[in-house]
């Protein structure tokens, strides 16, 4: 009961009052940022299932083409080829913050601008299916960091969620309703002292009016 947890005082009420005013704008602010998270949440979502579906596709198709590039040449000959990468990719991490949440940012820069420096061989002894494998995994590339974003995101955000909405769950729950409960307690308890107050101040103001019509009479 909040009867045994505070005191019915008016200084303690006004505490109480001000203590529910935070927590409900408090709720608010929560619940718009859960709503905003979800949103935000739900579009990396329904790009990571896209982006998904595309870097598998390409994966496979490349696959494919490694599979046709063995058919026509000897694995001596594949190992060599892809033996010593002629370019180099260096993978930049920063973050963005959405919401509260650092979320990851991958952002990749070759050592030469030259898209010709994907293919670490000469074209007179591979094939063309080894081309296509090499291109189609260089252009993959991209999709395949954007979707890691989206499902380190992904993780981040669902767990940001997770948070707020115990939070907002708490406040909502429990600390608004007992707040208002002990508001009300107090309220009715400071009522029931004015009430006695004057119950008897009336009392006391009639034992004074009794007092002097007796003295009256005994002069």
């Amino acid at each position: 009961m909040a009867g045994t947890q505070i005191n019915p005082t008016r200084m303690e009420l006004t505490r109480l009052k001000k203590k529910l005013v935070t927590a409900q704008r408090g709720h608010k602010l929560l619940k718009d940022k859960r709503d905003e998270l979800m949103r935000q949440f739900l579009d990396l979502v329904r790009e990571n299932k896209a982006l998904r579906k595309k870097v598998e596709d390409g994966i496979k198709a490349a696959n494919k083409n490694f599979v046709l590039a063995k058919t026509s040449m000897s694995d001596a000959v594949t190992g060599t080829a892809l033996l010593a990468p002629k370019q180099e990719v260096t993978l930049e991490i920063s973050q963005k913050n959405i919401m509260s949440v650092n979320i990851p940012q991958y952002n990749i820069k070759t050592r030469t601008s030259d898209s010709n420096d994907i293919y670490s061989y000469g074209f007179a002894n591979t094939s063309s299916d080894l081309d296509d494998a090499v291109k189609s995994l260089s252009d993959l590339l991209p999709d395949m960091l954007r979707l890691a974003e989206c499902e380190k995101s992904c993780q981040l955000m669902a767990a940001e969620i997770e948070k707020t909405r115990r939070r907002v769950n708490a406040l909502e729950h429990v600390m608004i309703p007992q707040t208002q409960e002990s508001i009300r307690y107090i309220t009715m308890k400071l009522d029931e002292n004015e009430r006695s107050t004057q119950v008897r101040l009336m009392k006391v103001k009639d034992m004074m009016v009794k007092e002097q019509i007796e003295k009256s009479h005994s002069n």
